[in-house]
C-alpha cells in the first residue's frame, strides 16, 4: 500500500517516524548541553512558571481544534509518536536511576552530558515537552465535542497530563532547608544548600530541648600502637547486658553489673545510677587475657566525665555508646501574633506543618549525641503539591471508572 504524503488527509507517518523522531530530539537535547557546558534547563519560578504553563496549554488548543484536519498535527498527536516518546522518557530517567544523580558524580563523559542530573536536563526537557504536547493534543479532541464515552480517557489523560506538567514546572518552586536551633533560643532563619542562601521563614522556632534514645552500649577494643577501634560484633546478641559472656579477641569476658545511666560519686569514687539526664552507661567487668586475671569500670563517658577503661598492656578494654534507636526535638511554635504558639515534637519522618511547610527531625550534634543542644530541622515547601496530587487522583478515577465499565460488560 502507498504510503500517503504529509499535506494529505490521513496521518501517513507511524512509529517508524515516531523512533527517528524521538531519537533526534534526544540527540538535539545531548548536543544543546554539549554547547552550553552541561548547564541543563533552568526552570521559572513563580509566577513566570505559572504563565509559562497556560501560555503552552492555550496554545495545545488552539493548535488542536484550528488545525484538527493537518496531516503533521495528527501525528504529533498521535499514538505512535506518544509511545515512542515515553520510551524515550524511560531510557533516560533509566540514566537517573543507574547513574549519581549530583554535581560532580559519574563518569565525565557523565557529566559533561549532564546525565548526572538527567532531569533538569535538555534531552530529557525536550522529550517532556513534546510528550505533553502530543497528549495535550489527543485530550483537546477527545474533550471537544465531550462525550459521556470519552469520561474515563478524559480523567486518566488529563490527570496525567497535570501531574507531569504541574509537577516538572513547579520543581522550581520547591524550597529545601535546614533550620539550625539552639537550645534556648529563637530563630526563624534557614540555609537552603542548592542556592546557597539564608532565607527568612514566615515563622519561629525556639527549641525546648533535645531528647534521644540509645540502644544498649557494646564491647570494645582500643589497640594503642595501632591506632585503632574494633567494636564487638556477633550474630547473635551483641549489647551489653549483665550476665553477659564473651570470648573475643583472645580476651575472656564477664559482664559482672551495668548500669544503664550512672555518674561517678564523689566520696566513694564509684558509679552510683543517675537520671537519665546526667548519667552514662557503666559496666563492671572481669576476665582474663593472656593468662592473667582483670576487673574494673569501664563506661562510654560523656560531656561531663571522662570514658573508663581497662588496661590490658597495649589494649584498653572499654564500652562505646549504642547506635541512636529514636530522637526528637520538642520545639514551640510561633507562626502568627505573639501569644499565637504551639509546642510540637519534631521526630524522623513525621512531619509537621506550619504555613506550607513540612518541618522533619534531620540531624543533632553527634559529638555531644544525646546531650546535644543542637538540632537540625529539615523545612520542605511545595506548593505545586496539591495540584499534582489533584492529578493522580484525576488518574485513580479514570482507572476506576474504566474497572466498572470492564465489570458492567461482564
Amino acid at each position: 500500500m502507498q504510503r500517503k504524503g504529509l499535506g494529505e488527509l490521513g496521518v501517513s507517518w507511524s512509529f517508524r517516524e515516531g523512533a527517528v523522531f524521538s531519537i533526534a530530539l534526544v540527540a538535539a537535547g545531548f548536543m544543546i548541553e554539549a554547547a552550553l557546558g552541561a548547564k541543563g534547563v533552568d526552570l521559572p519560578s513563580w509566577p513566570r512558571n505559572i504563565i509559562l504553563l497556560l501560555s503552552f496549554s492555550a496554545y495545545i488548543v488552539v493548535v488542536a481544534l484550528v488545525l484538527r484536519e493537518n496531516s503533521l498535527v495528527k501525528w504529533l498527536g498521535g499514538i505512535p509518536l506518544g509511545l515512542c516518546l515515553i520510551i524515550a522518557m524511560a531510557v533516560l530517567s533509566l540514566f537517573g536511576g543507574v547513574l549519581p544523580q549530583e554535581a560532580g558524580a559519574g563518569p565525565l563523559l557523565a557529566q559533561s552530558l549532564r546525565l548526572n542530573n538527567v532531569f533538569s536536563s535538555w534531552p530529557f526537557a525536550l522529550t517532556v515537552l513534546f510528550f505533553l504536547f502530543n497528549l495535550g493534543l489527543s485530550l483537546v479532541w477527545k474533550a471537544v465535542p465531550f462525550k459521556g464515552s470519552n469520561l474515563q480517557f478524559v480523567l486518566f489523560h488529563a490527570g496525567f497530563w497535570i501531574a507531569l506538567a504541574c509537577g516538572l514546572v513547579g520543581s522550581a518552586d520547591l524550597q529545601r532547608v535546614i533550620i539550625k536551633l539552639e537550645e534556648g533560643k529563637w530563630t526563624d532563619r534557614a540555609h537552603n544548600f542548592s542556592s546557597k542562601t539564608t532565607i527568612t521563614l514566615p515563622f519561629s522556632l525556639y527549641l525546648n530541648d533535645f531528647e534521644m534514645e540509645e540502644y544498649e552500649p557494646r564491647l570494645a577494643i582500643y589497640d594503642t600502637k595501632k591506632g585503632r577501634v574494633e567494636v564487638y560484633q556477633s550474630g547473635r546478641a551483641n549489647q551489653v547486658a549483665e550476665g553477659m559472656v564473651v570470648s573475643w579477641q583472645g580476651i575472656e569476658v564477664k559482664v559482672e553489673k551495668f548500669l544503664p545511666f550512672a555518674t561517678i560519686d564523689d566520696g566513694t569514687g564509684m558509679p552510683v545510677p543517675a537520671d537519665a539526664g546526667q548519667g552514662f552507661p557503666y559496666a563492671f567487668l572481669s576476665g582474663e587475657y593472656g593468662g592473667k586475671p582483670f576487673s574494673g569500670w569501664v563506661s562510654t563517658g560523656s560531656p561531663f566525665e571522662k570514658p573508663a577503661f581497662v588496661e590490658m598492656g597495649s589494649r584498653l578494654l572499654f564500652i562505646v555508646a549504642g547506635a541512636p534507636k529514636k530522637f526528637r526535638s520538642e520545639v514551640t511554635i510561633r507562626s502568627g501574633e505573639e501569644g499565637d504558639n504551639r509546642s510540637v515534637a519534631l521526630e524522623v519522618n513525621k512531619p509537621v506543618t506550619v504555613k506550607g511547610w513540612k518541618l522533619y527531625q534531620a540531624s543533632y550534634d553527634d559529638k555531644a549525641g544525646r546531650w546535644s543542644e543542637l538540632s537540625y530541622v529539615e523545612g520542605v515547601r511545595d506548593p505545586w503539591l496539591p495540584v499534582v496530587y489533584l492529578g493522580f487522583f484525576m488518574i485513580l478515577a479514570g482507572n476506576t471508572l474504566f474497572f466498572w465499565k470492564g465489570i458492567r460488560k461482564k
